[in-house]
This record gives C-alpha cells, sequence and structure tokens, in this order.
C-alpha cells in the first residue's frame, strides 16, 4: 500500500505504534476520520474517493489477469514467503530487527519466536502450512517463475505503464530481495529469474529514490555463503511522512509546482541494472494532473 502511495503520489504519514484496523486487519488508513483496512478495500476506497486510478489503461481482460495474479500474490506467494523469513530462517529475521538497548537482544529474541508461532498456525489455517518444507518452497518457486514469466522483457508486468499489480508485487518480491541474504528467493530472483530483480530495481528507483541500496545487493553471490560474509544493512531513512513530489526526477518535476525541489543524490543514482531500468512511464503526468488534494491520514 505504501509503494502504491507513492505511485499515485497521495502524501501519507505513517504511525508505528502496532494499532491494528477494527477488524483486526493491517494495512489500514484512516481519511477524514473514515477508516478502512485491507489493500484491496484501500485501492478501491482511494479510487473512489479522490479519483486516483493506476489500471484505467488496461483492458476488460487486461484487469481480470491483474486481479488473478494479485490474488496469487497475496494468498499465495505470501505464505511461502513469510515461511521463509519467518519459520525457516528465523536467525537472520531477528538480527534485521532494528532495537537498541539494554534488553535489545531479548526483545528481539522474543519478538521474533511470537511472530513464528503465530505464521506457523495461521499457515496450518491456511493449508499451506501442512506441507513439508520442500513442498512450500517448490510452490514459492512456480509461483516466482509465473511472475518472471508474465513479466518478461516488459518494464512493467502489464507493459510500459504501471499498474496496482506492480506495487502489489513489489512489496512482496522486494522482501525477497533485500531481505532473505542466502535463502532460496533470493538465489532465484538474483540469478534464474533476473528480470524480476531488474524489476524491483527498477521500482526502487522510481519511488523509493531515498532509499539507498549496495550495488552487491542487487545479484546474488553464490560465494558468500561458503566465505561467510555477510550483507551489508542497507540504509533507509525515515519514511514516516512522505510525498513522492518532493522525489521526483528533474525533468518530472519541471512539470509540477515550483515550490517542490529535488535533491539530486548520486548514490540513488548508481545501478547494475542503469542501462534498464528507466524511471519514466507515458501515464504518470497524467496520473499527477488527476490527483485530488493531499491524503490527510
Amino acid at each position: 500500500i505504501e509503494t502504491y502511495l507513492r505511485m499515485v503520489d497521495l502524501p501519507y504519514q505513517n504511525y508505528f505504534d502496532g494499532k491494528l484496523s477494527p477488524q483486526g486487519k493491517m494495512p489500514w488508513l484512516e481519511y477524514n476520520y473514515e477508516q478502512v483496512s485491507g489493500s484491496e478495500f484501500i485501492v478501491d476506497f482511494l479510487e473512489e474517493k479522490l479519483g486516483v486510478n493506476l489500471n484505467h489503461n488496461l483492458t476488460p481482460e487486461e484487469r481480470a489477469v491483474s486481479r488473478a495474479v494479485t490474488k496469487m500474490v497475496e494468498e499465495h506467494l505470501y505464505w511461502t514467503i513469510a515461511y521463509c523469513q519467518w519459520v525457516d530462517n528465523l536467525e537472520e529475521t531477528q538480527k534485521l530487527l532494528a532495537m537498541s538497548g539494554p534488553l535489545s537482544d531479548a526483545l528481539k529474541w522474543l519478538l521474533t519466536r511470537l511472530n513464528g508461532s503465530m505464521v506457523r498456525r495461521e499457515m496450518y489455517g491456511h493449508g499451506i502450512g501442512r506441507f513439508s518444507k520442500e513442498e512450500v518452497y517448490a510452490l514459492m518457486e512456480k509461483d516466482m517463475r509465473t511472475l518472471a514469466t508474465l513479466l518478461g522483457d516488459k518494464k512493467y508486468f502489464m507493459g510500459s505503464k504501471i499498474s496496482t499489480l506492480d506495487a502489489t508485487v513489489f512489496g512482496h518480491l522486494a522482501q525477497a530481495m533485500w531481505t532473505l541474504p542466502g535463502t532460496r528467493p533470493e538465489q532465484l530472483i538474483k540469478g534464474e529469474l533476473i528480470n524480476l530483480a531488474m524489476f524491483c530495481e527498477r521500482m526502487r528507483r522510481r519511488f523509493w529514490p531515498e532509499w539507498f541500496v549496495e550495488v552487491e545487493d542487487l545479484y546474488y553471490d553464490g560465494d558468500s555463503e561458503i566465505s561467510g560474509g555477510t550483507p551489508s544493512a542497507t540504509g533507509l531513512l525515515d519514511f514516516g511522512l512522505f510525498s513522492r513530489t518532493d522525489t521526483l526526477d528533474d525533468s518530472d518535476a519541471s512539470s509540477r509546482s515550483a515550490g517542490h525541489t529535488h535533491t539530486h543524490t548520486p548514490l540513488s543514482d548508481h545501478s547494475l541494472f542503469d542501462s534498464d531500468v528507466g524511471t519514466a512511464s507515458d501515464n504518470e503526468t497524467q496520473l499527477k494532473e488527476d490527483v485530488m488534494p493531499d491524503l490527510e491520514v
């Protein structure tokens, strides 16, 4: 959802207090004292209230394909990645948690175990948790290969223009790309299914320009486990308050309000896929013109 809000250029405020929606769901959004939860309902709500729509250029058949793939990612691939992160690689996940203080290690250990136990229970209720480790990873690989085949050599999943499907896929694959070092999904996405890695880097550079990554994090080094090396930590800035209008490329900013500025950061322009990623899109200008006033959350 956060990537989607950036794609339609709606300013938003993040809250990291762990509060769930009345339905016990996350993510959830509040706009003008109205609350809505669930990714699909949030998108529908924003389309109705603010008139933003990333799929207006899609044909009915393309919309049907987009919805089918979205459900595969959200209801199937999601659980296999959750298994990889919170069950099979719990120790590595614990290292990624950002906590400080005298009890930080104990709190991280406790949090990862509680989350891991919850994921196991929910996966069992879903049904996918009743399979063996090898079977879960086999299902993951099928889903990832399906995505790679659908993407092909296109910039985005539905062609040259962005759609809501891109936000959904990126939100899930980014975990395999940058938070699961040495795991099967990382090996796939940075190896055989390299077009998915290129897609993730393209999305990162366009919609998360302040999110810096190391060049070596863009491909899989098969010797990393043997040498005992550990991936360098990805530096993340504070994403609490964000409006993408302030971080547009110079070419895009020229057509926007003079009150917005863009700070050029050489690091964000350096990529293993500089010849391919590109950051422009035919429908971006039209989206900016159609967007309603600032989203207050």
